[in-house]
């Protein structure tokens, strides 16, 4: 048997996932990645080892990628999303893609209240963890709408972190910051290197958000802006229309940078009914795809929770303008709404992954691929992408053996 070389693994990879996402059938169903705690506790590292040691998080980050060989990589560096300090520098096309993520090293520089990490504020062996927060008040929502740039880099960040809440502190802040971004990005170098060494395709990436989660993730909380739907509608609805801008400025860093796809990890999407989706989240949302795709940009959208009430929604956007990944979303229903227009991908319960066994795992892809691998633009992957550290590892074998038996 011939061993294939690096290179015509990362081909056929990268074929089967941009037929896939062009809404072809490729020659095998394409199994997006694995990533999480998993990774460390695989190689018999911390969180800890995971969040702020580069040369152990490269190392568990090979040993996970070669031996769990999927067609894409989710085993990457730690971090959380840290959006806001995009939109904070959302006039600097240079900076706001680096600050995109609160890694460990930069959660101590910032001294942000959003997030929690291993060895600091929890344990070694916990995972990163997004608290988000309350940092703006009902009667702010006129500051957001003036300047949402300004109101966010001027009177959020410096609520937000411990480290900029005085001129003099945020001198220093920054330029750490700016050291700490130069030197991950030599990391990433590393990191990149040994995804091609290991066959992995190269697949730039970009990032988008929707503007109702920049302000519930961020801002006021996610309870708090669901509350305010209802009791300032006018105001909640001219602040996503001021963020719009903003967002879609950061988004469209993704082309200078290279990237084809941009990732939207979603989040208010199930909190809302029908009404409230299409009035308050979807509008803007839909505009900034749409812009990506006029660029030359397809999105990859993490529809999180269930989505079914909002699926007759997406065929508003261009046939194959992207990816629809679903986290709970019924992946059969989803692609018989949806078929020949968008790309579909999810279909494993994390749950499976972690609580069953191989052959549970066997039966259960072989069933889903016989109802969804016809006509092609499907993408197998868990419906949450971080296994955590207990997850047994031949779980995961099993869900690569199964796509190569039935895919």
């Amino acid at each position: 048997m011939t061993t294939k070389s690096a290179q015509e693994l990362a081909k056929e990879r990268l074929d089967r996932i941009e037929a896939a996402i062009n809404l072809e059938e490729p020659a095998r169903v394409p199994c997006w990645g694995i990533g999480g705690e998993i990774v460390a506790s695989y190689s018999g590292f911390t969180q800890y080892d995971l969040a702020y040691d580069p040369e152990k998080s490269l190392k568990a980050i090979e040993k996970f990628l070669k031996d769990f060989p999927f067609d894409t990589s989710m085993a990457g560096l730690a971090g959380l999303d840290g959006r806001v300090f995009s939109i904070a520098f959302a006039e600097h096309p240079d900076v706001s893609p680096a600050v995109t993520f609160i890694t460990g090293p930069l959660h101590d520089i910032w001294g942000d209240k959003y997030s929690r990490f291993p060895g600091r504020e929890i344990d070694v062996n916990a995972t990163p963890q997004f608290l988000g927060g309350t940092f703006m008040e009902p009667d702010e929502y006129d500051k957001l709408i003036e300047n949402p740039v300004k109101f966010v880099a001027e009177t959020i960040l410096p609520r937000v972190c411990r480290n900029l809440e005085t001129p003099r502190q945020a001198m220093a802040t920054f330029v750490r910051v700016g050291m700490e971004v130069a030197g991950s990005a030599s990391t990433m170098g590393k990191l990149a290197e040994i995804s091609a060494k290991l066959g992995y395709p190269d697949f730039p990436m970009g990032w988008g958000y929707a503007p109702l989660d920049i302000i519930g993730d961020f801002l006021r909380g996610v309870g708090n802006v669901v509350l305010d739907i209802h009791r300032y509608p006018d105001k909640v609805k001219k602040a996503t229309k001021a963020l719009l801008e903003p967002v879609t400025n950061y988004a469209l860093t993704s082309k200078q940078m290279g990237a084809k796809y941009a990732m939207f990890p979603l989040h208010l999407n199930e909190y809302l009914s029908p009404k409230l989706y299409n009035e308050f989240y979807w509008p803007t949302l839909k505009s900034i795809i749409l812009r990506l795709y006029e660029e030359g940009i397809k999105s990859i959208v993490f529809f999180e929770g269930h989505h079914e009430q909002h699926l007759d929604t997406i065929l508003e956007l261009p046939r194959g303008w992207g990816v629809a990944y679903f986290e709970k979303t019924d992946v059969i229903k989803a692609k018989e709404v949806l078929k020949d227009h968008t790309c579909v991908m999810g279909g494993i319960p994390i749950s499976l992954i972690v609580s069953g066994n191989p052959e549970q795992i066997d039966e259960y892809i072989k069933n889903l691929l016989e109802q969804v691998k016809p006509g092609g633009g499907f993408i197998l992957a868990p419906g949450v992408g971080a296994a955590p550290a207990e997850t047994p590892p031949e779980n995961i074998t099993a869900v690569i053996e199964a796509v190569e038996k039935y895919g």
